[in-house]
């Protein structure tokens, strides 16, 4: 198939993905842009709160074994059933100011696991993964 010569200037920021995702994939950049041309950019992560910007769009760095652990990580059980009890103290207005202060942490850290759990899948089959839900 011909291929044709093109010089285009881009954004900074969008040039530095697609250079993250070139060596985190041990892939080409020439390769990484003409991917992106098939099927669009890299999935977006500045739509999500900002303070979690930071921590989701490292995830473009992480080459595709590191995005696999992420996206098929758990919490443990009793992670989740701390969470559940402060939850529904919550509910019921019982809990302590030291029970909310925990409530607030743990509710920051479930929100960035299930933030970098979802970039991290669809990072992968941006990269051409069969990520399939669990």
């Amino acid at each position: 198939m011909p291929s044709e010569t093109v010089t285009l200037q881009i954004p900074e920021i969008i040039y530095t993905r697609l250079v993250n995702t070139a060596r985190a994939t041990h892939r080409p950049l020439e390769e990484i842009i003409l991917r992106v041309l098939q099927i669009g950019s890299p999935p977006a992560w500045d739509d999500i709160p900002s303070e979690f910007q930071a921590e989701v769009a490292s995830l473009d760095k992480l080459d595709d074994d590191s995005l696999w652990q992420i996206a098929r990580a758990n919490k443990t059980a009793n992670d989740m059933e701390r969470y559940n009890v402060l939850l529904e103290g919550n509910s019921n207005g019982t809990l302590s100011q030291e029970e909310r202060l925990e409530l607030m942490a743990l509710r920051h850290e479930m929100d960035s696991f299930m933030l970098c759990k979802a970039q991290a899948s669809v990072l992968l089959r941006w990269r051409g993964h069969n990520v399939q839900a669990r």
